[in-house]
């Protein structure tokens, strides 16, 4: 017997393996090009919005009352249980997107709420009349975060009409592309530094005057703070340092049985993006998403109730909270 004849079986049998892959590769392509593979999914409790998304662009700061598209922001399914059951909340940021959202699921919940928002009357005044309609108490005070003595006045204001601070979301912020990143100007650096850093901390240091043991804060940081963006660098280090000032700072305030964490939300729309993305760049925004479109402000409130209450994360602080549409 040659050696031809000896494996002439295992080429046999190699022939027949060869047309086996085949057989898959004919098969998996089939599947991958099956007819419905490019539908958006929809697993809300009602449908959302899919781009194509109008075309828009807003002036700064952005006001969500000119948005042609309307953010989705009531959650009319979500059913109240008293998870914040007679809690006093600061809201920076509140009165647009995922603040006002935020909002109105606190007040859901049972408490009174305080929005501190930068000049968008008309957005913060629909703000507070959503937190009414749910049965509480609003206040509201337009203010730059970035300057200590407005925090410091807006908290005290706050407890002088409220009796006490049990919640603090910090989630004001300001972003502004700019792709070459040796054109990044100073000024562009420093509003985006002192909103998105120094706001969080002179918020967190005015509020924890009046913080008593059960208190928590939920910090807005992003998506960009993990992955990183390279058409907003600035943008991207700042939430990277929330996510950090987070972690760090829930390692002091445990001792003083006070909760820190944050949620990490995906793009989300509100007035945010559409105040300073090229108008075709909003119109496929959220698009490169597994969701393949871009979150509504109330599919991340519910995170916001979640960390905020003590009766569902009372053994979670430090951590940072993805919301960001799938991997």
């Amino acid at each position: 017997m040659t050696p031809d004849d000896r494996f002439a079986h295992f080429a046999a049998e190699a022939e027949q393996t060869a047309e086996r892959h085949r057989a898959l590769q004919q098969a998996v392509g089939q599947e991958q090009t099956a007819p419905g593979e490019d539908a958006v999914p929809q697993t809300g409790a009602r449908p959302y919005p899919v781009p194509p998304l109008p075309s828009q662009t807003l002036d700064k700061p952005g006001r969500e009352s000119d948005l042609e598209l309307q953010p989705m922001y009531d959650a009319p399914y979500y059913k109240g249980s008293g998870k914040l059951n007679d809690k006093v909340a600061i809201i920076t940021g509140g009165d647009s997107g995922i603040g006002r959202a935020v909002a109105v699921l606190f007040a859901r919940e049972g408490a009174d709420v305080a929005i501190v928002y930068l000049n968008e009357h008309e957005d913060a005044q629909k703000t507070a009349a959503l937190i009414k309609a749910e049965g509480r108490k609003a206040l509201l005070f337009s203010g730059d975060v970035t300057n200590r003595d407005f925090c410091l006045a807006a908290v005290d204001a706050t407890v002088e009409a409220f009796g006490k601070l049990d919640l603090l979301v910090n989630n004001a912020a300001f972003q502004m592309h700019e792709l070459q990143f040796e054109k990044l100007s100073p000024e562009h650096l420093d509003t985006t530094l002192k909103t998105n850093l120094y706001g969080y901390v002179f918020m967190t240091q005015a509020a924890l005057r009046h913080m008593r043991a059960g208190a928590a804060i939920v910090n807005s940081g992003s998506i960009t703070g993990i992955e990183g963006s390279k058409s907003i660098v600035d943008y991207s280090m700042t939430k990277g340092g929330i996510h950090a000032f987070t972690r760090a700072l829930s390692g002091q305030l445990i001792t003083k049985s006070i909760r820190v964490n944050a949620v990490a939300p995906g793009p989300v729309w509100t007035p945010l993006n559409p105040a300073e993305k090229p108008s075709n760049e909003v119109e496929q925004f959220g698009s490169q998403t597994p969701m393949k479109r871009p979150a509504q402000p109330e599919e991340l409130a519910p995170a916001y109730v979640f960390l905020a209450s003590n009766q569902c994360s009372s053994y979670i602080t430090g951590e940072v909270l993805p919301v960001i549409g799938g991997y």
